[in-house]
């Protein structure tokens, strides 16, 4: 099966995040994937948390890379995000108490993700996370549920 891997450079300001959401959306509608599509919201979701990460706490610019299984789109496949940034700093995944608003992205990344991790990379670290496209009805229902979990804080 081919793999297309596309990137984004990503400057280190936040703005930056809704511009790499529109790419990727863009991206993901190239290579058989729907906007409207279950997978296609949980990898947006994905690419915000990554690149606001990399951008808001380490203030470095980034790169987004996307790897997507070859067309058709309904193969099954792997589609990865990563996301690379200058900072060597560990990613510290945080508990939010109640109504904070910070602390869920990573907690968001484990529940969303079917894998997820990071390694050094240079000077730098690069983040990435995995979502299976096997069984699309199955795979969104039980994302759905994890995403409610962790967004509500019952993990």
């Amino acid at each position: 099966m081919q793999v297309l891997q596309v990137q984004l450079e990503v400057g280190p300001d936040p703005e930056e995040v809704g511009r790499a959401r529109r790419w990727a959306r863009s991206r993901l509608a190239g290579s058989g994937i729907a906007a409207d599509e279950p997978l296609a919201e949980t990898l947006i979701l994905l690419i915000s948390e990554l690149v606001t990460n990399a951008v808001v706490h380490t203030g470095c610019p980034a790169v987004l890379r996307m790897l997507l299984p070859g067309v058709p789109a309904s193969e099954p496949g792997t589609v990865r995000v990563e996301v690379t940034d200058r900072s060597a700093r560990p990613p510290r995944p945080r508990h939010a108490e109640g109504d904070e608003t910070n602390g869920r992205g990573l907690e968001l990344v484990d529940g969303l993700a079917d894998r997820w991790g990071w390694q050094p990379e240079g000077g730098g670290k690069r983040i990435w996370c995995e979502v299976d496209r096997c069984d699309a009805a199955a795979a969104s229902a039980s994302r759905g549920l994890a995403y409610g979990e962790v967004a509500l804080g019952v993990r």
